[in-house]
C-alpha cells in the first residue's frame, strides 16, 4: 500500500523551507500532495491559483508530488484525497504547541489519519512565509529564501524587484 501524505498550508508564498520539507517527504512517502489552502481569513497576497502555480513550478522535478488547491476542512479534504497521513513542519519549539493542538483536533474529527512532523534543515529553520512576504512588500531582497519563479511573482505582484540594501 502506498502511503499518500497531505502537506497542507497557505504557501503565501512557498519558500525554500517548504521546498526542503517537500523534497524530504517525497523520499519518505509514496505520494505527496501539497495542499494549498484558500485561507481567505489570512488575506493572502497571492491568489489561490497563483500559489498553486508557484508551488507546481517549485516541485516540478519531483515525480511523486502534486499540488492541489482546497477550500474545506482539512479532515474532509484528507478523506476526499484518500490520504492517511498529514505532514506538518516544525521550525522551532514555539511551533509545537499550536501544531500539537491541531493534530489532536484533527484526530478527533477524523481518526483515520495520523499527523507526522518534520523539521526543516537548520539553515532554513528561520524562514516563514509571513516574514518573506513582509520583507518583499517593504522592498527587501528575498531571493535567498524563495525560488526564482516566486521572486518573479513578487516582482509582478508588487511592481518592484528586490532593492539593493
Amino acid at each position: 500500500m502506498t502511503t499518500r501524505v497531505i502537506y497542507p498550508g497557505t504557501f503565501d508564498p512557498i519558500t525554500n523551507g517548504h521546498k526542503d520539507l517537500i523534497e524530504r517527504a517525497s523520499r519518505l512517502f509514496g505520494e505527496v500532495i501539497v495542499s494549498v489552502a484558500a485561507s481567505e481569513k489570512k488575506k493572502p497576497l497571492f491568489s489561490l491559483d497563483e500559489r498553486v502555480q508557484m508551488a507546481q513550478e517549485v516541485i516540478a522535478h519531483l515525480p511523486n508530488v502534486r499540488v492541489v488547491g482546497f477550500n474545506k476542512l482539512l479532515s474532509f479534504f484528507v478523506t476526499e484525497m484518500n490520504a492517511n497521513v498529514v505532514l506538518r513542519g516544525l521550525r522551532a519549539v514555539s511551533d509545537f504547541e499550536y501544531e500539537f493542538q491541531l493534530a489532536n483536533m484533527n484526530r478527533q474529527l477524523n481518526s483515520e489519519f495520523e499527523t507526522v512532523f518534520l523539521t526543516p534543515s537548520e539553515h532554513l529553520s528561520f524562514i516563514s512565509s509571513s516574514l518573506v512576504r513582509e520583507i518583499a512588500i517593504l522592498g527587501g531582497d528575498v531571493q535567498q529564501f524563495v525560488s526564482p519563479n516566486v521572486l518573479a511573482g513578487f516582482a509582478e505582484k508588487l511592481g518592484h524587484g528586490p532593492r539593493e540594501g
